[in-house]
């Protein structure tokens, strides 16, 4: 049985491929693209049908970090010419969260920089969360603070937090030479600190940092063995003023692979295109909404999106529909707290019906070109509208 149709299965039955399978997924050629996606789109299909979720950014707090993390704009000693400011006040937070949504969101994702917060920020953000729920009972509430102290999850969950988000980012090999003010160890503790105070875990990975497929397929089995509920996928903004400004290493068609390889290996987990998606994606956007089932609405942290109503007029034109309030974003086996995609190759219960595997032609496994593609720096927009500004925010 040819690569394909064996990762199908897999996925169908919550059973992950082998790493030779995952690396084999990003070895595919060009001319196997659209085979490729329509694999990794029956299992999205099978777990969460044509349904989007949208999630909307709400940087409480930009620049001035003390981390070095070599991605980050606001990381220590940037040039990157961002908008900086101190924390948003609840009111100012929750008013630039009532614009996402209004504009459709399902989840507000409340990120500040730094290294993590103090008891005086987790209360200030206790706060923010409370101004939210008062005027959007129903809306989900994500954090994302940096690394978490004893005590500080339950603090929040009491508030009315739902998740909390906290990427690996790379690989464990990889981690030193891209952050040294912290460890890769760190990271998977704030996220098993979230999950033990019964938040939603929300961890995932950064690609296009220079790193080779092997350290890709290690962190996303490293983030399947953490087991979060959502896996957000970013790919690098090269921002001039960072160390990995001149990064420009992916094409529209590495993107896909590497979007229907995350999905092979955690079938059943919200996977979430996230930050990049317009500068590398491109035209190609479209596409990847057959192996993603959650986006982001509208601006990012420090740069631009595209405009919110794009956004929606895409998932329509594609054939797809945005998940409402009221419907359960995962697979019924991981609401119920189930083990989800980690229980290996048991039965799929609660799993929608799905008509069996139609065989699909063998694939050529031909290494991509290593042309480098040309840098799209005009992509790169700094965000200099909604929070910590006097603009309306894009949603």
């Amino acid at each position: 049985m040819d690569l394909l149709n064996t990762l199908v299965e897999k996925g169908l039955r919550r059973e992950p491929p082998t790493r030779e399978e995952a690396l084999a997924v990003l070895a595919t050629s060009d001319d196997e693209l659209l085979d490729v996606v329509a694999a990794a789109g029956r299992v999205r299909r099978q777990w969460f049908g044509r349904r989007v979720k949208l999630n909307y950014l709400v940087n409480l707090k930009s620049g001035l970090c003390p981390e070095d993390c070599s991605y980050c704009s606001q990381r220590l000693g940037s040039k990157a010419e961002i908008l900086k400011y101190t924390w948003l006040k609840p009111h100012e937070a929750s008013k630039a969260a009532a614009a996402g949504v209004a504009g459709g969101a399902k989840r507000v994702c409340l990120v500040a920089s730094g290294r993590g917060p103090t008891d005086r920020d987790v209360d200030r953000v206790s706060k923010t969360i409370e101004a939210i729920k008062e005027q959007n009972e129903d809306v989900e509430v994500c954090a994302c603070l940096g690394l978490l102290s004893a005590g500080q999850a339950e603090r929040l969950r009491d508030a009315g937090a739902d998740a909390y988000n906290h990427n690996l980012n790379t690989s464990e090999g990889t981690y030193g030479d891209i952050t040294t003010t912290h460890t890769y160890a760190d990271r998977v503790d704030t996220v098993h600190q979230a999950q033990a105070a019964g938040l939603s875990a929300c961890s995932g990975l950064i690609a296009g940092m220079g790193e080779a497929d092997e350290d890709l397929v290690d962190v996303v089995f490293s983030l399947r063995e953490l087991d979060p509920d959502s896996v957000p996928v970013n790919f690098l903004i090269p921002f001039e003023g960072t160390p990995l400004a001149k990064e420009w290493n992916l094409t529209p068609q590495r993107c896909l692979r590497i979007l229907a390889m995350v999905r092979f290996v955690c079938p059943d987990v919200e996977v979430r295109l996230a930050g990049g998606r317009e500068v590398h994606l491109r035209s190609m956007q479209p596409l990847a909404l057959h192996l993603v089932n959650s986006i982001f609405l509208g601006d990012y942290l420090t740069s631009e999106g595209q405009a919110g109503k794009a956004d929606l007029d895409m998932i329509a034109d594609a054939g797809f529909e945005v998940e409402g309030a009221g419907t359960a974003t995962l697979p019924e086996h991981r609401e119920r707290g189930g083990c989800g995609s980690v229980c290996g190759s048991g039965s799929a219960a609660g799993a929608p019906t799905e008509q069996p595997v139609e065989p699909v032609e063998p694939v050529g496994l031909v290494e991509p070109a290593d042309e480098a593609p040309a840098a799209r720096t005009d992509l790169v927009t700094v965000r200099r509208r909604g929070a910590g500004t006097d603009l309306a925010p894009n949603a």
